[in-house]
């Protein structure tokens, strides 16, 4: 597995994950994609830590897709976690999810989320959306000067994730 992403996927639907990453592949080819079906192993990723303490690069992803109904750590939770530390702040969060509750849309706004997208029932919907979502994400949008994509030195203050 490649350090450099530019995705990060974080989805335990597996086949959402795979129409989500064949409708970013049909707009961008060359687009690395990582995907993760578990919240606590995404953050373990971002962070360097646990399982991916030997990731030699600080590169972070160009936009994390994350679902809010993981098991174990939920979706929320993990997002919670990336919004509130100095190192993942400005990592652009789309947050993709079939909950039409207004509680978890608030909750998503509140802790940062920069959108908030209902999954389409429908496949060809679905793809269209996320189609769309890379070419914004991977294309338009633009970090701020001071946002390298790259985490901190480690020892940077740091929040810890459950």
């Amino acid at each position: 597995m490649s350090d450099l992403i530019d995705v990060l996927l974080i989805e335990d639907n597996l086949y959402d994950a795979e129409f989500a990453m064949r409708a970013l592949r049909a707009e961008h080819p060359h687009v690395r994609i990582l995907h993760l079906q578990d919240g606590r192993v995404a953050l373990e990723f971002l962070f360097r830590e646990g399982a991916f303490a030997h990731r030699s690069s600080p590169h972070l992803p160009k936009v994390i897709l994350l679902d809010l109904k993981l098991f174990a750590l939920s979706g929320l939770e993990v997002l919670r976690v990336l919004k509130s530390d100095v190192r993942t702040r400005c990592v652009p969060v789309v947050v993709m999810t079939s909950s039409l509750e207004e509680s978890d849309l608030d909750q998503a706004y509140e802790i940062g989320a920069n959108s908030y997208i209902v999954k389409p029932v429908i496949c060809e919907n679905f793809s269209r959306t996320v189609s769309d979502l890379g070419v914004y994400w991977l294309s338009l949008n633009r970090l701020p000067p001071s946002s390298t994509h790259e985490l901190p030195h480690p020892e940077a203050p740091a929040n810890s994730f459950p």
